[in-house]
């Protein structure tokens, strides 16, 4: 690949039927782009993507996905623990290599405004690439997950930047520009969803807690009935892993809760990672080859 490089983190709402799993990863593969990252977790109910390539070849391998999940992916009867508003639920465009954010934010509108005509779904622009202030979190572009945001597009509210002022089977689609951000999920050992709703309430940017991280908490029933706290550190220099472990480690304790694991769901920044952090975090599953975003990056020079 070139010295510019492009990043895109499209996340499906499907992570059970492995037929519709396959068949979105396989279209993810275009020329020009390299699918670095592709996961599925049963519990959350999604497929989390990473690709990289010319801004071009991501946009592209992005769109073929989507036109798969949205053909393949039915909102009404989707059901898991992560927030979700569509098929194709959020497709976040980043500056990699040789690229500004401004870049990045361009790539993104125009994919937007590509995606809601190609598949003529409703299409929300966030972060970097949000036009107006107010969606530049992507908690409040999917407020009410797929049936709050579509009984308020029905009554003319939170209308889309692109796309049709109605959600169809497949949903709506956020799409945006960012930084690499770390997807975090500390899982604990108690049945009390209302505990670890509080500790995400507690640690969040958004309520007063730790800058720069965004987190909710919810069950887990496929894995006996324990809680998770997710989280998504937005600037890992901010708040990094083990002040969010911390965090959360520390309220689990007071309402008599241990934490079980955690887990990095994607690909991370080298830099994010301390010595030791594997085993100070309770990390399950991570492999540095295939997770460390430099080593992907590495693999292409």
């Amino acid at each position: 690949m070139s010295d510019v490089l492009y990043g895109a983190v499209p996340n499906f709402s499907e992570g059970r039927r492995r037929d519709v799993i396959d068949a979105i990863v396989a279209a993810l593969h275009v020329p020009g782009a390299r699918v670095v990252y592709a996961e599925a977790d049963a519990d959350h109910n999604r497929l989390d993507t990473t690709v990289l390539g010319s801004g071009e070849a991501v946009a592209a391998s992005a769109l073929a996905g989507a036109m798969v999940a949205i053909e393949l992916i039915d909102m009404d009867q989707h059901h898991g623990g992560h927030p979700r508003m569509g098929a194709a639920d959020v497709i976040p465009f980043m500056p990699v290599r040789g690229v500004t954010m401004d870049q990045a934010v361009t790539l993104a509108r125009a994919f937007g405004e590509t995606l809601a005509k190609a598949a003529d779904i409703p299409v929300y622009l966030y972060d970097r690439a949000a036009l107006v202030p107010e969606r530049s979190s992507l908690a409040v572009v999917r407020k009410g997950e797929f049936e709050g945001l579509r009984v308020a597009v029905a009554a003319g509210e939170r209308l889309p930047d692109f796309g049709p002022h109605l959600l169809g089977r497949a949903g709506a689609t956020a799409v945006g520009a960012r930084k690499p951000l770390v997807a975090f999920n500390i899982y604990l050992d108690g049945t009390d969803e209302s505990v670890a709703k509080d500790i995400a309430r507690q640690i969040r940017e958004s309520s007063g807690g730790l800058p720069a991280l965004r987190a909710i908490g919810f069950a887990v029933p496929e894995r006996g009935g324990i809680v998770t706290v997710s989280m998504n550190l937005v600037d890992h220099e901010v708040t990094g892993l083990r002040a969010a472990y911390d965090a959360v480690a520390s309220r689990a304790r007071a309402a008599r809760m241990d934490v079980l694991d955690s887990e990095i769901v994607g690909v991370v920044p080298a830099a994010a990672l301390g010595d030791g952090d594997v085993d100070r975090l309770r990390l399950t599953g991570f492999h540095a080859d295939t997770q460390i975003l430099e080593r992907l990056v590495e693999e292409d020079q």
